[in-house]
């Protein structure tokens, strides 16, 4: 016979035999008891969290030849290039977009479009990318910020969403910018490649673009390259920023 075996009450009918010891309440263990007991989990299923996105600005004058190389950083680094003038003018030629006709002015009079619009192109074509692919999160925004007004809105509605890097610089001489685009615009279609919206764009470029890459060399974020050189010659030295920056 096992000693030491409790004994439990058993109920039947007309027969009750009576427990050996007082029946007590269940307690809680005690510290010494809850520090040996295992840990307990919760499971649940979170929606995976996006990386912030990685941000290369890159500016220059027209014609400096940002898109040709935009295209071969893309290809050799596995970035995502947005074009904010690109991205504008896809929503222009868009026939329910409400704000197709206001682009296409401020286009034609080579004048910045209002902040809200372009960055809310970009945050939805970021948003869109790494969504499709949580690891896609670094672009090349091409062509912004291009004022003050730009960058102020960047930093209001993208401050802690999104970290960038540094301002890729082309610079190159106005009136090799002014033959580029007038070249082009054999070709290319857009209503902005003619001298009379070159000469604005130039002006707004000095005026307004320039004084902001000038506020990020202050804070030693400027990477420069010499884009009158040619086209492989100004990769040579975007390959050696890249290979040093990732």
């Amino acid at each position: 016979m096992l000693s030491g075996c409790l004994r439990l009450r058993v109920s039947a009918p007309g027969l009750a035999l009576p427990l050996p010891f007082p029946l007590q309440p269940p307690r809680a263990p005690g510290p010494s008891v809850r520090r040996l007991l295992p840990p307990t989990f919760a499971f649940g299923f979170r929606q995976p969290r996006l990386m912030k996105p990685f941000v290369v600005f890159v500016l220059g004058g027209p014609g400096a030849g940002k898109g040709t190389q935009c295209s071969r950083i893309v290809q050799k680094y596995g970035y995502t290039h947005l074009s904010a003038g690109d991205l504008l003018r896809d929503e222009r030629s868009k026939p329910d977009s409400q704000y197709g006709e206001l682009i296409e002015r401020y286009i034609r009079e080579g004048e910045i479009v209002p902040v809200e619009i372009t960055i809310s192109l970009l945050k939805r074509e970021m948003d869109q990318t790494m969504e499709a692919n949580a690891q896609r999160n670094k672009f090349l925004i091409d062509g912004f910020p291009r004022n003050q007004d730009n960058l102020q809105g960047w930093n209001k509605t993208m401050d802690g969403k999104a970290d960038v890097a540094f301002i890729l610089f082309f610079d190159c001489d106005n009136e090799i910018c002014i033959e580029r685009c007038l070249e082009r615009g054999k070709s290319s279609g857009r209503s902005d490649d003619n001298r009379e919206s070159l000469a604005k764009r130039i002006q707004t470029y000095l005026q307004c673009t320039k004084p902001i890459i000038d506020l990020y060399e202050e804070m030693g974020k400027v990477r420069k390259v010499d884009a009158s050189k040619s086209v492989d010659e100004v990769f040579e030295d975007v390959l050696k920023i890249f290979d040093k920056e990732g």
